[in-house]
């Protein structure tokens, strides 16, 4: 079974993360520039939330704010499930299936930042981890 700290490793994209008091347009600019879906809110090195794009469409769009007029912090998804590096991918999947999330922070053991996981990271990788088994059971099946 694959675990997070493989997909961590095989990921290619840099972590982007912003500071409380940038704006939701910062945190905006940054997702679009990068195709992504979530930036994590640090401050300094500690992980205090995770600003969304359901987030920018509940708490900023939808109220009519201006994204240039409100800080991340005031929106930003405070409470944040994370999941540590040795948990299997299929765990994540549940977690994030269960709990409707589509983006994870990941942490080690003394709570720093190791990266982010997305749900289309874990359903690639769980189908390669298929798609494995499937080829290893038609060569068996062959010989």
């Amino acid at each position: 079974m694959k675990t997070i700290k493989q997909i961590l490793d095989e990921k290619k994209k840099p972590l982007t993360t912003v500071g409380p008091g940038n704006t939701v347009q910062d945190a905006i600019d940054m997702m679009m520039a990068r195709d992504i879906g979530a930036v994590l809110v640090v401050d300094g090195t500690k992980l205090i939330g995770i600003f969304t794009e359901r987030d920018c469409l509940h708490k900023v769009t939808a109220p009519g704010l201006n994204p240039r007029d409100v800080a991340v912090q005031q929106v930003m998804t405070a409470k944040v499930r994370f999941v540590t590096p040795d948990l299997e991918v299929s765990q994540g999947l549940a977690l994030m299936t269960e709990r409707f999330f589509r983006h994870l922070p990941v942490l080690d053991e003394q709570q720093n930042l190791l990266g982010i996981v997305s749900i289309g990271d874990l359903v690639k990788a769980k189908i390669s981890e298929q798609d494995f088994i499937i080829d290893q059971l038609e060569r068996y099946i062959a010989t």
